[in-house]
């Protein structure tokens, strides 16, 4: 019984080394110093337009997240996000967001925020949240069409710095 216990610990750590080398082969995550978010709900909307637009995921990663930080501050190393990952499979941690995953959805937030120009309509506090929450109206212009009050829902985080949460992504892609 105790051979078969210590077979089976050594075969997990071997399969748990052998993913985090495969793992450390991707891409390293986001460099350090990637713009953060503003103290003021606007800025950070503003922030995120520009850094969409000009494809800079890092810094898209750093202002887009939640009460608790943004989702940068979320992802694991390759070695890290493959022990979580195997951790996950029993039940003893929560599966991390890789870089590549944070990456891909930022690129895809992106293309769809892609604009020429854009205005802020309107800005109000939501109701009802834990945190100190603020819908801002973004009139988004591309060539001839235009996206009248996009809405980009931003959060207080801990640090008192805000982050987009939300993107009503479906006011432009027509999805609704």
């Amino acid at each position: 019984m105790r051979n078969a216990r210590l077979h089976l610990f050594f075969s997990l750590t071997a399969a748990m080394v052998l993913v985090g080398l495969a793992a450390g082969c991707a891409s390293p995550g986001p460099r350090a110093g990637a713009p953060l978010a503003a103290e003021q709900p606007v800025v950070s909307v503003e922030r995120f337009l520009l850094a969409a637009n000009a494809r800079d995921f890092e810094a898209m990663a750093s202002i887009f997240g939640t009460a608790r930080g943004p989702v940068s501050a979320q992802a694991g190393s390759p070695p890290a996000c493959a022990m979580r990952r195997v951790g996950s499979w029993i039940g003893l941690a929560r599966r991390c967001v890789s870089w590549q995953d944070i990456e891909l959805r930022m690129s895809a937030i992106s293309e769809i925020l892609r604009h020429d120009d854009y205005r802020m309509a309107s800005e109000r506090s939501v109701a009802g949240r834990t945190a100190p929450t603020t819908r801002i109206g973004v009139d988004l212009h591309r060539g001839t069409r235009r996206y009248r009050d996009v809405a980009f829902v931003a959060v207080r985080s801990g640090s008192g710095r805000w982050l987009v949460e939300e993107i009503d992504l479906e006011a432009i892609t027509g999805a609704r």
